[in-house]
């Protein structure tokens, strides 16, 4: 199995959440989220019944594969064998699309990353699932379930699937001594200046605050995510002041591979899936997760509120996170697999160790993308902070 590595491009979209005011019990999920927000109040499904002869898949390239892509890679045709559910899959290229397709009603799951999943569960587009009925849900990694995320208020609005850590690589031929800490790309006076790279996107300004966060405790940051007038204006001013410093922003990860195998880039965040392919490539990098931890994503598969096919939905959210297809995706994607049990089925016996599957206290220090909220996400009631359509905005002016 090759790693095909992170597909997606610009992963995030300006959008702004469309709250719906409705109080909420545990039973029909509802209830108060991140600062106080509510989302609708919609039935999961009770109990598990006949499939409907297909599902309709809302995912990210490279989940969902059938042997079209490579004839080595199929996991879908043994699933439509299993149970009659006939895969229809749109590859979506970033979670603003996803949020789009999930709306019109048209699509029973998908794969959407943290800062989809906010927008689908206060705008009612997805409803709370019944782990009893997923068997798979029991061996997924408790690091990954109830989080902010996925859930509200200990209801969970989705089966998670894999994640990962934003790492910091450089080339171990010229970055000397190897760095440990992200001060390395925000040293305005780095000798690396013209060669450093970070990621394109205006999630971006989260690796700025969770690097405030462990350096400028005064500023009061508690998460990467939720950021007042005077946190936000300090990491929009450490990125304006790194761009002097940036060679180029990526979000292709081919272009990054490229450009440290040819010394263009010599240090930047990146993935551990880019590492892996720029050593595969023969280029002297390294890639290490800094003193003050590191921003990261965690995927979630997720049941549309108005699925036609939710029994056929069900029976494939429980199959892709089953040991053997999870890890089957997990190597394909480039990723780590979320049910536990993946480990042991990994063509390559070390994945798990290489993107640190099982190591909690490795990836208690990933602060995963969540969708920022005019209402902090860390709970705060007496300011309001910066959602993410001012992200946006401030991420042009950030890049000139």
């Amino acid at each position: 199995m090759r790693h095909n590595g992170r597909w997606r491009t610009a992963i995030l979209a300006a959008g702004v959440l469309t709250l719906a005011a409705c109080g909420g019990g545990a039973d029909k999920g509802g209830g108060s989220g991140p600062g106080g927000l509510t989302v609708p109040k919609i039935d999961k499904l009770a109990s598990l019944g006949a499939g409907e002869g297909s599902v309709n898949i809302v995912s990210w390239a490279g989940y969902v594969e059938d042997g079209t892509t490579d004839k080595a890679v199929d996991w879908v045709t043994p699933f439509e064998k299993e149970t009659g559910c006939q895969v229809n899959n749109k590859v979506a290229a970033t979670s603003d699309e996803m949020v789009t397709l999930m709306k019109t009603g048209e699509y029973d799951v998908v794969s959407a990353s943290g800062d989809a999943s906010l927008r689908l569960i206060y705008g009612g587009d997805v409803a709370p699932v019944n782990t009893s009925l997923l068997s798979s849900y029991q061996d997924v990694f408790d690091g990954l379930k109830n989080k902010v995320w996925n859930s509200v208020d200990g209801v969970a609005y989705g089966l998670p699937h894999g994640r990962g850590a934003n790492v910091l690589m450089y080339r171990k031929d010229t970055v000397n001594p190897p760095p440990t800490s992200w001060a390395a790309v925000f040293d305005p006076n780095s000798p690396y200046k013209g060669k450093i790279t970070a990621y394109d996107s205006p999630i971006y300004i989260a690796d700025a605050a969770l690097y405030l966060m462990k350096t400028k405790p005064d500023l009061g940051i508690k998460n990467p995510y939720a950021l007042d007038d005077k946190q936000f204006e300090a990491a929009v001013s450490l990125l304006k002041e790194q761009n002097k410093a940036i060679g180029e922003y990526w979000s292709d990860y081919t272009k990054e591979v490229q450009a440290f195998k040819a010394g263009n880039s010599v240090l930047g965040t990146s993935w551990q899936v880019i590492v892996n392919l720029a050593q595969a490539d023969k280029a002297p990098v390294d890639a290490v997760l800094p003193t003050e931890g590191a921003t990261g994503w965690s995927d979630t598969w997720m049941i549309s509120s108005k699925a036609k096919h939710p029994n056929c939905g069900y029976l494939w959210m429980n199959y892709i996170v089953s040991p053997k297809a999870n890890a089957q995706v997990a190597e394909w994607f480039g990723e780590a697999p979320s049910n536990r049990l993946a480990c042991e089925q990994t063509a390559a016996k070390d994945h798990c160790k290489t993107f640190h599957a099982d190591d909690e206290s490795y990836l208690d220090q990933v602060w995963y993308w969540t969708t920022p909220l005019a209402r902090c996400v860390d709970g705060r009631t007496d300011v309001t902070c910066k959602d993410y359509a001012a992200w946006t905005q401030a991420w042009t002016t950030i890049k000139g």
